[in-house]
């Protein structure tokens, strides 16, 4: 018997994704891809055992994204015992429809015959047309609550597990009440039908959206009982409720990556959520690498014009003239920018607070001239040794900068620094501090590129992103405080060992 290793092959390879549309004779082809992760489908190995040159074809109509499922072999394991080849139709089925499995033949009649297909339009409304290389395109909105949006997101999902790591179909089959919960945000573009009868519509990608419930603060409120009516006489529906918006799912096919969509899909929702007054803010649900900096990307060419507008610095000269030779070792944050303002900036566009912090920190590092900080050749030792009292007012405000940020990260993993002893407390925090830094030093470039032509509208791709995660090494815990706090000055570094208990329980860099 053959070695059962030479009957596996890569499901990543074996599993080949079409979007296809009506041609002159049969459809046509107009993109061919592969997925990027299978281990949903086909086990952590993402591997299919028991076949010789197999192809597991799945095509989608442009238009509805009509599913068919191929599969072709050139020879299949014969049953040993226990061994036996993948059942791929049983196991593909928890995941395509059951209309995929019609004949070869009766799809593509169907697909090239589609009565319905010329006066095709995406479901919901259309809310956005742009250009992207000189080609057309549009994204339309829905609610799931609307059968039209879930029949054709049951169809999308499809890709979930092959794109979206760790990603899970939604559930179609709700009640209605939370259904009106999701917002369907379908990109598609605007091509010349190849005949007649042909759609105008080829699908690029979708997201989806969510409300989740936000309890406002009640200010100088007292409850008060009333003798209410049970049940509440009017219908209470989640759209008229305080909420933030959440990102679930957020997918432009591979085909159409690098083009931009994603920054035009991201900037649609979140400009959706501006417009909302019962939305607090936009949040995402887990996000990868390469959607932290589309995301990035995104809102910092947002709120960049805002931030310049209302002046915002690092104040490089925070302490008081009063303070005498005998300076303060706390530093309110206020002094340092002007926290009030930048919270009614924050409220205005709606961004998370831990989300606007990140934007915040890599604007003001790029107000500092670029030989001012690390990145540019800055002098570190001079500074580490003059801090505050720099004489160039731009070295004080890095100084400054890089405070601003220890006490960002310290708060957020304050739990786990507090274990350390303070050398290595000290020390991981500063290797966090340099790699936050660092990968913000890489977005500026990508941005400043980016403004000058010198790059594409997208981000670039995943395996290239910069670093900006906000971990403790050797830690995977990330260091993203929710609030704002005072900045402990590190000056004095002979306190006793009171004065480093009490500081212990205060952000200290």
């Amino acid at each position: 018997m053959a070695d059962q290793g030479d009957w596996s092959c890569d499901a990543n390879d074996a599993v080949q994704l079409s979007v296809i549309q009506p041609g002159e004779q049969k459809p046509a082809t107009l993109d061919i891809f592969h997925p990027q992760f299978t281990y949903p489908i086909f086990g952590d190995d993402e591997q299919i055992f028991g076949y010789k040159g197999l192809i597991i074809r799945l095509r989608f109509a442009a238009h509805d994204l009509r599913t068919h499922v191929h599969i072709s072999y050139d020879e299949k394991f014969k049953a040993v015992g226990d061994a036996a080849a993948t059942d791929l139709n049983k196991t593909l089925r928890d995941w395509v429809p059951e209309f995929a499995f019609a004949h070869l033949p009766e799809y593509e009649n169907a697909v090239q015959k589609d009565e319905n297909a010329k006066d095709f339009t995406p479901p919901g409304k259309l809310v956005h047309s742009y250009q992207s290389k000189e080609r057309n395109y549009e994204i339309w909105a829905g609610s799931l609550a609307d059968s039209a949006v879930r029949n054709l997101l049951a169809r999308a999902q499809i890709f979930v597990p092959f794109f979206i790591e760790a990603g899970t179909p939604l559930v179609l089959d709700d009640p209605e009440w939370t259904l009106e919960r999701w917002t369907v945000y379908f990109v598609y573009e605007k091509i010349t039908p190849p005949t007649p009868t042909a759609s105008q519509f080829s699908f690029v990608g979708y997201s989806t959206t969510y409300r989740w419930w936000f309890y406002p603060e009640q200010k100088g409120e007292k409850g008060v009982i009333q003798n209410g009516t049970f049940p509440y006489p009017e219908e209470i529906r989640f759209s008229t409720l305080p909420s933030r918006l959440r990102i679930a799912q957020f997918l432009i096919l591979p085909p159409h990556q690098g083009s931009g969509h994603g920054s035009q899909l991201y900037n649609t929702i979140h400009k959706a959520t501006i417009a909302d007054d019962t939305v607090i803010e936009l949040t995402v649900e887990d996000p990868n690498e390469a959607f932290d900096v589309l995301r990035d990307s995104a809102d910092y060419h947002t709120l960049y014009p805002e931030l310049i507008k209302q002046k915002i610095n690092i104040n490089p000269n925070p302490y008081p003239a009063e303070a005498g030779k005998r300076r303060p070792r706390h530093v309110p944050t206020a002094t340092l920018i002007p926290t009030q303002k930048l919270t009614e900036i924050r409220s205005q566009y709606k961004i998370a607070p831990t989300q606007f912090a990140h934007i915040l920190e890599m604007f003001l590092l790029n107000q500092i001239p670029h030989p001012k900080r690390a990145a540019g050749g800055a002098n570190m030792a001079r500074l580490l040794t003059k801090k505050h009292k720099a004489d160039d007012e731009n070295e004080r405000r890095y100084y400054w900068w890089r405070m601003l940020l220890k006490q960002r990260l310290y708060k957020r993993s304050r739990d786990i620094l507090i274990q350390l002893d303070l050398p290595e407390r000290i020390q991981k925090l500063d290797e966090t501090a340099s790699n936050v830094e660092e990968g913000y030093e890489a977005l500026l470039t990508v941005f400043g590129a980016r403004e000058k032509g010198k790059a594409t509208a997208a981000p670039p791709p995943a395996d290239s992103t910069p670093e900006t995660d906000d971990s403790v090494r050797p830690d995977t815990h990330t260091m993203r405080p929710k609030r704002k706090y005072a900045v402990e000055d590190d000056e004095d570094e002979d306190e006793d060992e009171a004065e480093r208990s009490e500081a212990a329980k205060r952000p200290k860099m």
